[in-house]
């Protein structure tokens, strides 16, 4: 079996959903499609542990998950930096319709935790139990994040039947 070859087919299925994952942890689609893509070329530069998995997707998802968090760690300094007066800082705004834009917002004010099993579950619309192993809980620690994520974003976003339920 070609691992080039099978890598091509495995982008072509599941970047885009990966890229959406992501953007909905990051809140910034160009970094989401660089975490994706550096996934992808980790994977590309050593195919025999992406053979080895069960879930190449998984897999993959974990890895750009690392690399946003670490890049997110690396902006966290250069944002001090910045403030600090040594670098100037340029913010960079997607084109995106209001209500993408509400609801990444909404995302990104929720706790990490939280923020990453709302994304699992809704975005990447994994079982409670497949998030609960990528993110490396219990399932009933899932499912309390989900509700307080989904009540929180029901407040954060105006839904008033969502919140009295």
């Amino acid at each position: 079996m070609d691992g080039e070859v099978d890598l091509h087919e495995i982008y072509r299925v599941t970047a885009r959903r990966l890229t959406a994952q992501l953007y909905g942890l990051t809140g910034d689609y160009a970094e989401a499609q660089d975490a994706v893509h550096e996934a992808f070329a980790r994977a590309l530069a050593r195919p025999s542990l992406l053979r080895g998995v069960a879930s190449p997707e998984a897999w993959l998802r974990t890895v750009a998950m690392n690399v946003a968090r670490s890049r997110h760690r690396r902006r966290v300094l250069f944002d001090r930096l910045a403030k600090a007066g040594r670098l100037p800082r340029e913010e960079v705004v997607p084109s995106l319709s209001p209500d993408h834009v509400a609801l990444v917002a909404a995302l990104q004010r929720l706790p990490r935790v939280v923020r990453e099993a709302v994304v699992l579950h809704y975005i990447a619309d994994l079982p409670v139990a497949e998030v609960a192993a990528t993110l490396g809980c219990s399932v009933e620690a899932v499912k309390t994040r989900l509700l307080r994520g989904r009540r929180a974003l029901a407040t954060d976003l105006g839904d008033k039947e969502a919140t009295n339920a």
